[in-house]
């Protein structure tokens, strides 16, 4: 699925903000979301995304410094 931004030119013709990577003739299903909504929907997740991260960590999180490391990753370079 990939979702391409749209403005509206008419009540029958879109201007898509990049081409069609699809053959001509093929069926797609377009969902409007109106700009209120984005903004509403964005303000939700961001909102779900602060409360997961307050519950994944407490006011009292330790700090974890390299020593409490046991086993190091080979791959990871700082």
């Amino acid at each position: 699925m990939e979702m391409i931004e749209a403005q509206v030119l008419d009540a029958q013709h879109l201007k898509l903000s990049k081409r069609l990577d699809i053959p001509t003739g093929s069926k797609i299903f377009i969902t409007i979301t109106p700009p209120k909504d984005l903004a509403a929907e964005h303000e939700a997740w961001a909102l779900l995304s602060a409360q997961g991260l307050a519950k994944a960590y407490g006011e009292d999180e330790p700090e974890y410094s390299p020593s409490s490391i046991k086993k190091p990753n080979p791959e990871f370079q700082p």
